[in-house]
């Protein structure tokens, strides 16, 4: 355990409306929107995270010596692994075969939103490294109170990731697949920096959504209205009845978007023959465009491609966005130009023989992504110069 200054206090709070929205907007900043205080909220307030979900929160709140906020960090006791996007069930699985018991655990993330950001928010003008600290010591300090088996940070920024390996944590590497703007003017100049076979696909997959009479809308901010969310929302539930079987995102979760967040959301929605039927939920950052959720009641051929990453493409050079952050998994998108960048995991474990076991685990693991990102890059859809 990390030493703590007792000069600071780090309490836990059970809801984050215990935080004044300012004070927690201050720490986290405005470049991410899933870090805001109202996307959170949304969440909580919706019952998408509730106790009897898997999600009780007790997020981190470090106080200085004067009572005002200087860090904070959004952390969740998880009854599951679901929702989470680093996958930890053959841990959890080996353990309780082994006799003991791996839930409950401690979580720092944002649920269901696989998005690298900071996790341990620090007021501008504080002692980075001191805060991250005290925040960690928390962590150590509730997961002994609660007597859970393990705690983990999820997607937090390199920087972050390093200071929680010098903290005691074991630390872990994933990937993503992200596009990127260099400064492209439009579609047509990305498109450009293609090699041919790639360049003349992309084309040939749009031209079969337009030929077979699809209309795309992007909404954001006053555009949206409630008869766009009614759709999405039954896209999404057809799609998570579909593949899932489990609704984390309750109805009431995008109204609230609707309300607080609606100029940080893009909408993207697919019209066929004057009617609704498939749309991809983007938020939008300072510099990133993130894609999040998508939905379709249409099996037409390519309108994924098309809803979810040509239309954010589309979006990002228009207004001059660094990248596209299309979610989770997906090597197909390599072809669409999304590349493969690395992800951050920190994790604890109170089992020292659980602890031992995941170190040597993540030792191969990590060689295997390396090896793994090594040929995906050499996939690569664009020209080499």
């Amino acid at each position: 355990m990390p030493d703590v200054d007792t000069a600071w206090t780090v309490q836990a709070v059970e809801s984050i409306g215990s935080v004044p929205s300012d004070a927690w907007d201050r720490c986290a900043g405005s470049g991410n929107p899933f870090l805001s205080h109202a996307f959170l909220a949304a969440l909580e307030e919706s019952g998408s995270v509730a106790p009897e979900e898997g999600w009780s929160p007790c997020h981190l709140v470090a106080r200085n010596a004067d009572g005002k906020v200087a860090g904070c960090a959004p952390f969740y006791l998880k009854g599951h692994s679901q929702g989470e996007y680093v996958f930890d069930h053959g841990w959890a699985d080996a353990f309780e075969r082994a006799g003991g018991r791996y839930y409950p655990k401690l979580l720092s993330a944002v649920p269901f939103t696989p998005v690298t950001g900071p996790r341990l928010l620090v007021r501008p003008g504080e002692d980075v490294r001191r805060i991250r600290t005290q925040l960690v010591g928390g962590m150590y300090r509730l997961a002994e109170r609660f007597g859970v088996s393990s705690f983990h940070i999820n997607f937090p920024t390199e920087a972050e990731w390093r200071d929680l390996g010098s903290l005691g944590l074991l630390l872990r590497e994933g990937q993503q697949f992200h596009w990127t703007n260099p400064g492209y003017k439009s579609f047509d100049s990305f498109l450009a920096a293609l090699s041919s076979r790639k360049r003349k696909n992309i084309r040939k997959e749009r031209r079969a959504v337009t030929d077979a009479g699809v209309t795309l809308h992007r909404l954001t901010g006053a555009k949206l209205r409630p008869e766009h969310w009614h759709a999405f929302y039954g896209f999404y539930r057809h799609t998570t009845d579909r593949k899932w079987g489990w609704d984390y995102l309750k109805r009431e979760h995008f109204d609230i978007l609707h309300a607080r967040m609606a100029d940080r959301v893009l909408l993207v929605m697919a019209e066929l023959n004057g009617k609704w039927v498939a749309g991809a939920l983007n938020f939008v950052g300072s510099d990133a465009l993130y894609g999040r959720n998508w939905g379709g009641i249409v099996g037409l051929r390519h309108l994924h491609f098309e809803v979810c990453y040509y239309q954010a493409i589309e979006h990002a050079i228009e207004t001059g966005l660094a990248r596209v952050e299309a979610g989770a998994q997906g090597p197909h998108k390599i072809q669409r130009g999304y590349l493969p960048v690395r992800t951050y995991s920190a994790h604890w474990f109170a089992h020292d023989g659980l602890r031992r076991a995941v170190e040597r685990f993540l030792d191969h693991e990590r060689r295997a992504v390396d090896e793994d990102m090594a040929v995906l890059e050499g996939h690569s859809p664009f020209r080499k110069s």
